[in-house]
């Protein structure tokens, strides 16, 4: 099992324009192929402006599977086209789970 760890800077002041943005037109097709997500997360302490997305899968073929239907999706291209120069930093990371850490299951639905 694997997690992607995705981390986006916003600038200030944009915060909740992109959450709802997010909510409304990225996570329902993000869902549609990459399953419901482990987490999303919004920065209180440390760096600030901030959101976590986290996701599962099962390999890195899984992930690049799924991503490549993903982008491939007209509704995921246009919401990519809504956040043109939305973003300070963008940042993703692979983490393997950890044979004593707990459980994970995939989230493939309801």
């Amino acid at each position: 099992m694997l997690i992607e760890h995705r981390t986006y800077t916003l600038p200030h002041g944009r915060m909740n324009e992109y959450m709802q943005r997010y909510e409304k037109y990225g996570l329902p097709v993000q869902e549609r192929y990459l399953g419901k997500i482990y987490g999303f997360f919004v920065s209180e302490i440390g760096p600030l402006n901030q959101v976590v997305f986290l996701w599962a899968y099962e390999s890195l073929a899984d992930r690049e599977t799924r991503r490549a239907k993903l982008e491939a999706d007209p509704d995921w291209i246009k919401f990519r086209g809504m956040n043109t120069g939305s973003f300070v930093a963008q940042e993703s990371r692979i983490m393997r789970v950890a044979p004593f850490s707990p459980p994970f299951a995939a989230r493939t639905g309801d």
